[in-house]
């Protein structure tokens, strides 16, 4: 288990363009596997333009309380960028004028930047649709002072959505930490005992699952049935959906496939499942990504990669929906996750 973060680490994955170099030589380089770009043109999907922003996602910190060994984000204890209030005002300024009728707060751990209450409470009263938190679920248990996140969570509505690796113990704490799966468990009971997960509950509760190894998901709704019955006969804990994430190739998930040697084998599996429905819903067409300093990014992993959005518009505080309405997405070799079997966004399958 990584206890330090690629960051920390000085590895030199932990610069952009070292991962981008890897994803562009070798094997797409010497043409045995075809770029992302000459895929998608074979099934007429290149250029992929963006449509009207429907959700904006912002990312307010990469601090967080664990460093999982597939973090696409690289975060952990060690990593204090963080989104500052005014960098927020600026976003809650955009949030009361879009007609973006999602919010997708992220991190790290979201809920470790200091001003993350305030912020919440603030964008609430804008009235999005769907207000969505990506919590690791140990954050809730991780100190006294976030024992009430459960609570507040309800008071403002939020939709919960939650890691979990596995059912068991063994896998999730393999790839999360160790007692991270029970630390999961009791935040679980914590949010279902304030009604998050019930049926027919308005509070929303779903859990996001990634492969533990270099494979892909397994179907997302036999997966979902796996899930609710271990965890509810296990546990009598109960959630809403499932999200089948694939492990995209960055960051410290293409650390591990270079350190297992299982780099050109994955990429392999990638471009053979590759399905051109998929691309059609990709996140990024509707999806825009803001980085904790306020930059903008066609989704979560290009702001990994530091490839900005195509746009004269650069940053929230220039922030103009027309111009970014439109703009051709910047892809790479690691786009090539989100469009394999039934594709993969924040949302789960999208085919």
């Amino acid at each position: 288990m990584t206890q330090q973060s690629l960051h920390k680490r000085e590895n030199k994955l932990a610069q952009s363009n070292k991962q981008l170099d890897i994803l562009s030589s070798g094997i797409f380089e010497n043409g045995e596997l075809p770029t992302f770009k000459a895929k998608t043109s074979e099934s007429n999907a290149f250029p992929i333009i963006a449509k009207p922003v429907e959700i904006l996602q912002i990312n307010v910190g990469y601090m967080c309380n664990q460093v999982c060994e597939h973090c696409h984000v690289d975060a952990g204890p060690d990593r204090k960028e963080t989104m500052t209030r005014e960098t927020m005002q600026q976003c809650l300024d955009i949030i009361k004028t879009t007609a973006a009728h999602t919010l997708d707060l992220t991190g790290g751990a979201p809920e470790m930047n200091p001003n993350f209450r305030w912020f919440v409470e603030e964008a609430s009263k804008a009235g999005v649709k769907d207000f969505i938190v990506r919590s690791n679920l140990t954050i809730i248990r991780a100190n006294k002072k976030y024992h009430d996140l459960p609570e507040f969570f309800k008071k403002h509505n939020i939709h919960v959505v939650s890691s979990m690796p596995h059912w068991t113990k063994g896998k999730t704490d393999k790839q999360r930490g160790e007692g991270v799966f029970n630390q999961s468990i009791q935040a679980l009971k914590d949010l279902n005992a304030v009604g998050y997960g019930m049926p027919n509950s308005t509070l929303k509760l779903d859990l996001v699952y990634n492969p533990s190894g270099a494979f892909l998901p397994a179907n997302q709704s036999a997966m979902e049935k796996d899930f609710k019955k271990a965890l509810l006969e296990d546990f009598d804990i109960q959630f809403h959906n499932l999200f089948a994430i694939t492990n995209l190739p960055i960051s410290r998930f293409l650390d591990y496939l270079i350190a297992s040697e299982n780099y050109e084998d994955y990429m392999y599996a990638l471009v053979e499942a590759y399905n051109p429905q998929a691309v059609k819903s990709v996140m990024c067409i509707n999806t825009l990504s803001i980085s904790w300093n306020g930059y903008l990014y066609d989704c979560d992993f290009n702001q990994m990669l530091e490839l900005p959005v195509n746009s004269k518009v650069k940053h929230i505080s220039e922030y103009n929906e027309d111009l970014l309405t439109g703009r051709e997405i910047i892809t790479s070799q690691h786009c090539y996750g989100c469009t394999a079997g039934s594709g993969s966004s924040c949302q789960g399958s999208v085919a």
